[in-house]
């Protein structure tokens, strides 16, 4: 079980083998990591010192964290690479276990758990998803209009997030959608790529999402739409459901 302190700061002992790397030089291999919950939403690596594989050259003070305390920024350097301030200590760090860890910058790195890379962020091990096909009717309208229909949608429960209703793109309305830039990341589910819909002369950007190879855990949505219930109006077996309010709302 993981510990909280007075400062909000949980950590855990994991027991995956994780390695990061830099420009493909190894940085550091552990098989201790930590995982520190800086933020509620999910956690970040931090490695003990004894298994920092780099160089890590002193910059000079970092930033100071009200939970963490006075950090210490360090150039990672290996092999002819190197990277300025990314690499943090928290030497006198009132939460006592992060005193002889490293904390490595996530974007910074390639990392992995035992040989599997991740993105986005270290998984949780509380968050779960669930990927169920249903029978229930869902009918989403944008702006009174409606954009999708079906009673064969796939439902998706993930951890502190609402259900989510995956539809077949043969029940939506891919004439409403027109194909946006944004590209998004999920350690759980993958890429996702967006729509935005017109309706009523009104364009509403990135409200829709689809995982076109979504990770192992996922498969079950894959090629399937998806609306943000924040934004859209969404009725489950003829009942409008209430807008849920998320971090995406």
């Amino acid at each position: 079980m993981g510990t909280t302190h007075k400062t909000r700061v949980r950590t855990e002992q994991a027991h995956k083998r994780v390695r990061a790397y830099l420009g493909g030089k190894l940085v550091a291999d552990t098989l201790k990591p930590v995982l520190v919950w800086e933020i509620p939403y999910y956690p970040a690596y931090y490695i003990p010192s004894s298994d920092v594989r780099a160089e890590l050259v002193e910059d000079g003070p970092g930033d100071h964290s009200p939970s963490r305390g006075d950090a210490t920024a360090y150039t990672v350097r290996v092999d002819g690479v190197e990277a300025k301030g990314a690499a943090l200590r928290y030497k006198e760090s009132p939460v006592e276990e992060l005193r002889d860890l490293v904390r490595l910058d996530w974007e910074t790195m390639t990392w992995f758990e035992e040989d599997e890379e991740v993105r986005v962020h270290p998984r949780d091990p509380y968050h779960r998803i669930d990927v169920l096909a249903s029978s229930r009717h869902v009918r989403i309208e944008v702006d009174g209009v409606t954009v999708a229909e079906s009673s064969t949608p796939r439902l998706l429960f993930e951890t502190g997030l609402p259900v989510r209703y995956y539809l077949p793109k043969t029940h939506v309305r891919m004439d409403l959608l027109e194909p946006t830039a944004t590209v998004t990341g999920c350690p759980y589910k993958g890429q996702a790529e967006y729509w935005e819909v017109r309706v009523n002369g009104e364009a509403h950007p990135d409200i829709v999402w689809s995982y076109a190879a979504p990770l192992p855990e996922s498969q079950k949505i894959a090629g399937l739409v998806c609306f943000y219930d924040e934004k859209v109006d969404v009725f489950v077996d003829g009942v409008k459901q209430e807008r849920p309010k998320t971090p995406f709302a």
